[in-house]
């Protein structure tokens, strides 16, 4: 689903590519990587933003607004993973009712 803040995002896209690229994952090689197909040529810029915005939109869906962090490489990772082993301890103030 697309949220009024990927509207904004795809519209800088559209006028300065890298521009979307330094939005979404800051001061990184996925930015100068963007500035380099930019200056190549126009279209392989706006393929990349794009691209970098296609996966926060995978990323959004997959861990919920907010709930992940760019790692680099068009990849996202949530900030709290709990594995299939470890459960989560229960918080200051929380009660265990049994």
């Amino acid at each position: 689903m697309v949220n009024s803040s990927d509207v904004l995002i795809i519209l800088v896209a559209i006028i300065f590519p890298p521009g979307a690229a330094a939005f979404l994952t800051g001061c990184s090689c996925d930015l100068l990587i963007n500035i380099c197909l930019t200056l190549l040529g126009y279209i392989p810029g706006h393929i990349h933003a794009f691209w970098l915005i296609y996966k926060k939109m995978q990323a959004e869906e997959r861990y919920g607004s907010g709930g992940f962090r760019y790692v680099g490489n068009g990849q996202y990772r949530a900030y709290h993973q709990i594995t299939p082993g470890q459960e989560q301890q229960p918080h200051y103030g929380a009660t265990n009712q049994v």
